[in-house]
């Protein structure tokens, strides 16, 4: 997707890629009960209808949301091409999905890759490990054409897993990364593959994330579609080259500081689905708004979300708003939800993770180009 310009030129002609994304964080406290997820993989099958352009450098790929907690995009590797669903990260580098010698019980419920059918399949024994706070990975390097859309990555570098910690019953395969080149496997990411070989014009991608329904979540690589969002993009930039984050003016709840108050750091990240923040604000938000703890979460009377007050995340001088509605979830069973959770805090710095929960609201657009990120609210 392209940009630049005073507000931000957009080149909706140049290779677009939208792809079906998904959620990954606290998935598991959600769905323990299995049924949701073999219902969900009944009702919409596993191959995800592709919609693509006339242009060769642009894809359009279908989107599943998953009850407001994964979005789930499709891709495949090898010729001929084996599908798999994946997550598409902003938070991580690497694209890794399990090999068919995978013994972990999650890999039994997800779609594994078959080497030996891929004539263009390249084998090493490099061994990599990748820790996310979902689950952990172990597995070896390869190489085979990868294809997102139209795009199409020859010869790229993917991690196959052998090993798998805390990704059962998920409704993915494996996870496509899309941060900077901080990859674990030593790789070159598959963006920066696909700019490398040619297969878009510019280094540009965005995301839009349905609300409340299966489809329509859009995942777009090396364009923009304006469709998608109103307004102007809002360019923020990037406080370091390196990952998605960006700088925090303030965070207030019924014009007081509840967070930030000189300033902080967000990563944007497409992974998780909640938003994480320090867990001493955390805490005080959860107070603030009456929501009690019961297990991992932390709930509210249902009753009261359109009573609930806004929280206000102040970036680069503009307030994006995160009404109740967007910040409190509800539970198969009928509970709601708060959607932040406490995390570690790093020295010196107080650090925000602004996930789907937020990126719901607001269309990004991430610009490998010049370092910065665009948002604009969502359509």
């Amino acid at each position: 997707m392209k940009w630049l310009s005073v507000l931000g030129l957009v080149r909706v002609s140049e290779c677009i890629v939208e792809i079906p994304l998904m959620k990954v964080n606290v998935m598991q406290e959600t769905l323990n009960e299995k049924s949701l997820l073999n219902n969900f993989l009944k009702k919409y099958p596993y191959r995800l209808a592709q919609n693509s352009t006339r242009n060769s450098k642009m894809a359009f790929v279908p989107m599943r949301n998953f009850l407001d907690l994964a979005y789930v995009g499709n891709m495949t590797i090898g010729t001929p091409p084996q599908q798999f669903r994946v997550v598409f990260d902003t938070g991580s580098s690497d694209l890794w999905v399990p090999s068919n010698f995978c013994t972990s019980p999650a890999c039994y419920s997800h779609i594994t890759f078959k080497y030996w059918e891929s004539s263009t399949y390249r084998h090493t024994t490099k061994p990599f490990e990748i820790a996310y706070g979902s689950g952990r990975i172990k597995g070896h390097l390869a190489y085979d054409t990868i294809q997102i859309g139209n795009l199409v990555s020859t010869d790229q570098p993917f991690g196959l897993s052998l090993v798998e910690y805390g990704f059962n019953g998920l409704p993915f395969d494996g996870i496509l990364g899309l941060n900077y080149p901080n990859s674990i496997l030593g790789a070159i990411p598959i963006f920066d593959n696909l700019k490398k070989q040619g297969a878009i014009s510019e280094p540009i991608f965005a995301f839009y994330l349905s609300k409340g329904t299966v489809n329509g979540s859009v995942l777009m690589l090396g364009g923009v579609d304006k469709a998608y969002y109103k307004g102007e993009l809002n360019w923020i930039p990037l406080i370091r080259v390196g990952d998605w984050r960006i700088r925090v003016d303030h965070i207030s709840m019924k014009g007081k500081l509840i967070g930030c108050s000189g300033g902080c750091e967000a990563l944007v990240d497409t992974g998780p689905s909640l938003i994480n923040g320090p867990t001493r604000l955390v805490t005080n938000i959860q107070r603030l708004i009456g929501a009690m703890p019961l297990g991992p979460k932390h709930y509210v009377s249902c009753s009261t979300i359109n009573i609930l007050p806004s929280i206000i995340f102040t970036i680069n001088g503009i307030n994006y708003t995160l009404p109740a509605q967007a910040y409190i979830l509800k539970t198969s069973q009928g509970g709601c939800f708060t959607t932040f959770k406490g995390a570690r805090v790093f020295k010196h710095r107080e650090t925000w993770v602004l996930g789907d929960i937020f990126l719901r609201l607001y269309f990004s657009v991430y610009d490998r180009e010049h370092n910065r990120i665009a948002l604009a609210q969502a359509r």
